[in-house]
């Protein structure tokens, strides 16, 4: 069977699981990524099997103007997801830090440095890519 990871926003009114993970997850620099967080990086993973579990009523949608979809819960303002221009719901990427248990995901590199906050530093050993990842 199957193992499922659980994860919620911060006032737990959207809750949701998903049944895996992409094998490369990344910390993105993107000033985009940056203000949707709150943070000098936003963390997030590719998933399978999304499935919401409570909450529908509350996730709400940002459009960037370079048509990026960014979703979180309108109660609380947690960032939930991302979603790249034209992508279905069903290949939206996670933030990790919304899991509410351990999951088996590694971050392997730091995306779009290019457009870091120049008062983080970069101080681990995993690959960095100026703008996305290198194919």
């Amino acid at each position: 069977m199957c193992h499922k990871y659980k994860g919620s926003c911060l006032c737990g009114a959207v809750s949701f699981v998903v049944n895996g993970f992409n094998e490369k997850a990344a910390n993105c620099h993107c000033s985009m990524c940056r203000k949707f967080h709150g943070a000098a990086f936003g963390t997030l993973v590719g998933v399978t099997g999304l499935n919401w579990l409570s909450g529908n009523e509350n996730l709400k949608e940002f459009v960037a103007v370079n048509g990026t979809v960014r979703t979180f819960c309108q109660e609380c303002g947690s960032s939930l997801g991302f979603r790249v221009k034209g992508a279905p719901s069903s290949e939206m990427e996670l933030a990790i830090a919304t899991f509410d248990e351990a999951i088996p995901v590694e971050i392997d590199a730091h995306i779009y440095i290019d457009y870091k906050a120049d008062w983080c530093k970069l101080q681990d050993n995993l690959s960095k890519f100026g703008e996305g990842r290198v194919a």
